[in-house]
């Protein structure tokens, strides 16, 4: 049966940045598919796990600092002593400093670009050797932006870096597609999460972005997790390096 394809049990999960918002719908999202799933966090993802444990899904709870990319190993460790194999990566982490370009920090630019995407790819090429080491592939899912094709305002750096994800997404599928590893990213429109709560509080901002979007409303976090899911599936094992938006519409307008 097709529904079989999308059928994820047994496999195991890393989301990193789950413990609200996109990454929480996310884990959860792949964890009801059937996935074991490991949290990266810098803090205690305290309403992720209770969700998990109410839920009674497998939840690792690995505590990392992602700006020191010398803390990718234990990430592998923590994994593999706990499941013995690893199966998803999505690379959900990430910030956003908003300031305008002519003022913009050095430091503002260095900390978006160093998680958004220095640590994208260096995680994601030690998932990728862990795949290759066990034989049979894996899926990595990078999170990707509005801002991967459009310039923004007061964000250079955010754009700067998920427009670089897009690119990766790219880069790291046309070497890893032979080891039957999947690259691919989502990119989410405007959705309502602490991410955007200045956009959201923004009235004029907000009505602007509101107007354009065809589905007439922003997005929520579980909109996300369906094109999650199916990405981190066999249904999808013939998609390489494309970025999915996930926008109600807005790209298109």
């Amino acid at each position: 049966m097709i529904l079989n394809a999308f059928d994820l049990q047994g496999k195991v999960a890393i989301v990193t940045g789950c413990n609200t918002g996109l990454g929480q719908a996310i884990a959860l999202g792949l964890a009801e598919a059937g996935c074991n799933v490991i949290g990266v966090n810098r803090s205690a993802p305290s309403d992720t796990i209770e969700k998990m444990n109410t839920a009674g899904y497998q939840f690792l709870d690995v505590r990392a600092n992602l700006l020191n990319q010398d803390e990718i190993p234990s990430i592998i460790e923590q994994a593999m002593t706990e499941f013995g194999h690893i199966d998803i990566l999505v690379n959900n982490a990430g910030i956003i400093r908003r300031e305008d370009a002519i003022e913009f920090s050095e430091q503002n630019w260095d900390d978006v670009m160093n998680i958004n995407t220095k640590t994208v790819f260096f995680l994601s090429q030690a998932v990728a050797k862990q795949f290759i080491a066990q034989g049979n592939g894996g899926k990595i899912i990078n999170i990707a932006s509005m801002l991967s094709f459009q310039g923004g305002i007061r964000v250079p750096s955010y754009t700067a870096s998920k427009s670089a994800v897009m690119g990766l997404t790219r880069a790291m599928a046309n070497e890893w597609a032979k080891d039957n590893i999947n690259v691919n990213a989502i990119a989410p429109g405007y959705m309502a999460t602490n991410n955007t709560a200045a956009l959201l509080a923004d009235e004029e901002r907000s009505k602007a972005i509101l107007e354009r979007i065809p589905a007439e409303r922003w997005g929520t976090p579980a909109d996300i997790a369906g094109p999650c899911v199916f990405l981190a599936s066999d249904a999808a094992s013939y998609i390489n390096g494309y970025t999915l938006a996930v926008d109600g519409g807005w790209l298109a307008r």
